[in-house]
């Protein structure tokens, strides 16, 4: 049973390079690389935005939850799939006309200076790059027991599989990938896993003879938890560096909005069936996991335990699929963080200046490009190797992304009186705040990491955020009116379609 398992996962693998390689014949400039040309059409723009979102947390860990909790662990998806909403019904057309590549790229427009951008491009790329190791280090356990790797093997198998498929083809062959993965784990989880689990279990009737009404109730992971998915995955979906890079993908404001908000409505039936299928699995499967035990087992144990052999190894690949589209995604992104924001601002420090110009020499800005993505890569793959906790990491890095960028992100494009130093200031409040509402957190417990997962320094630093941004622009002066209507022009789809006068502006 295993061996079969095995070759379905292994086919799958293979196919993701062979989708690098289908995609690099897409990819004649950066704009192509970075984001698939600004040209994907509905269907595919819906696949690959749906694709980058639902990672291993929300496919493994929705149906642990749901195991765990009953109907209420679907709050987590949920909470991606209204971020989704919000983002696409509110930013996603304006931010699609902008035209440009990265978040900093949009502060540096909207406030016409560079002193609103720098910090947003090292949490970026802290984000991003800890995103890409987390889920490095998440499909690599499905290979450890299906394979029987080391663990460290199977990070650098998976991982390199991961790299090459991005640096071949950019955007255009992760975007090509995620189709497929999409594909694969709608099969997987609303075809195979949810009637097959619901089936053991005796259906929905079945399930409340044997868990209860409690099992039922929405609330039933607890209040402030629920609270927490919203604040921390809502908020942080609106500004993610990864999910706005899908949002440059689109070919019109239109697809931007009604594609992504239809991915949104996906992610949140992906969630009501990932917490069923944890339901139907705690009826079928009563034994999976005690009470402190990892939750995570229940996805694998439903995928062997209730599915005929060769359905279980699709669904261990929509496993896969899952969390390798959200690591190609978050490492893309890191790629144009690095080369885009933060290389230019680290040559500042010695003089030089540093220009990312995607109109002229499309083939030394694809070389850039590749290495930046290969080199990235292989760091992701040494953090998930030797970081133990590089969830710890990625949990600071979304903290101070919603903590303190959140504010200046979404107040320049709802604001018209925020400016540079208002968005500057906001940005540190936030930051200071929520790194020390952390570390005091952290004494207090005794150094049992409770500080730094807390909720308060999220709550604390978008409060000191908030306060600063809009204070601090009511007393100073107000942007510039030729930075407002270089602005306005750009959120009206007029002037440079690739982002070539970026660096004039920030040189100012």
């Amino acid at each position: 049973m295993e061996f079969i398992n095995g070759t379905i996962v292994a086919l799958y693998l293979a196919a993701m390079l062979i989708f690098g390689w289908w995609g690099k014949s897409r990819t004649k400039n950066s704009s192509d690389f970075l984001v698939a040309g600004r040209r994907l059409g509905p269907f595919l723009y819906t696949g690959t935005m749906a694709a980058v979102v639902l990672g291993g947390a929300s496919t493994v860990g929705g149906v642990g939850l749901g195991y765990k909790f009953g109907i209420s662990g679907m709050w987590l998806v949920v909470a991606i799939g209204t971020g989704v909403i919000l983002l696409s019904l509110l930013f996603a057309p304006t931010l699609q006309r902008l035209k440009i590549f990265t978040v900093s790229q949009m502060l540096t427009l909207r406030y016409g200076s560079k002193s609103a951008t720098h910090t947003s491009a090292i949490v970026m790329l802290a984000y991003t790059l800890m995103l890409c190791a987390t889920s490095t280090s998440a499909y690599a356990t499905i290979f450890v027991v299906l394979f029987g790797w080391e663990r460290w093997i199977a990070i650098a198998i998976g991982g390199v599989i991961v790299v090459i498929y991005s640096t071949i083809g950019g955007m255009w062959s992760i975007t090509l990938a995620d189709q497929v993965q999409f594909v694969i784990k709608t099969i997987g989880i609303f075809a195979l896993m949810l009637p097959f689990a619901l089936n053991a279990a005796g259906g929905m009737s079945g399930i409340r003879e044997r868990v209860g009404d409690e099992f039922f109730s929405f609330t039933g992971i607890g209040v402030q938890t629920i609270i927490t998915y919203f604040v921390v995955y809502t908020l942080g979906l609106l500004i993610g560096q990864d999910i706005w890079q899908r949002v440059f993908t689109a070919r019109t404001p239109k697809v931007a909005r009604w594609g992504g908000t239809t991915a949104g409505i996906y992610c949140v039936l992906y969630g009501a069936a990932g917490a069923i299928i944890g339901m139907a699995a705690k009826v079928a499967l009563p034994d999976i996991i005690g009470v402190d035990a990892n939750k995570d087992v229940v996805y694998a144990e439903v995928a062997t335990e209730l599915l005929p052999v060769a359905i279980g190894g699709l669904v261990l690949a929509a496993a896969v699929a899952a969390m390798m589209s959200t690591a190609s995604g978050a490492l893309i992104a890191a790629a144009t963080v690095a080369r885009a924001d933060v290389t230019p601002f680290v040559a500042s420090w010695f003089g030089k200046q540093m220009q990312v110009n995607t109109n002229e020499n499309p083939e030394h800005d694809m070389r850039a490009n590749r290495i930046w993505v290969l080199l990235l890569g292989m760091i992701s793959i040494v953090l998930a190797i030797l970081v133990s906790d590089v969830v710890a990491a990625l949990t600071i890095a979304y903290d101070i992304l919603v903590g303190g960028l959140l504010v200046a992100i979404i107040g320049g494009l709802i604001w018209k009186r925020g400016n540079g130093l208002g968005a500057a200031a906001s940005m540190a409040a936030g930051t200071i705040v929520t790194l020390g509402t952390m570390i005091v957190l952290e004494i207090q417990a005794e150094q049992r990491f409770d500080g730094i997962y807390a909720n308060e320094p999220i709550y604390f630093g978008l409060i000191a955020s908030a306060l600063t941004f809009v204070l601090v622009s009511l007393l100073t002066r107000a942007t510039a009116p030729a930075v407002i209507t270089r602005w306005n022009a750009r959120v009206a789809g007029q002037g440079d379609t690739e982002g070539a006068d970026l660096n004039e502006i920030a040189s100012r």
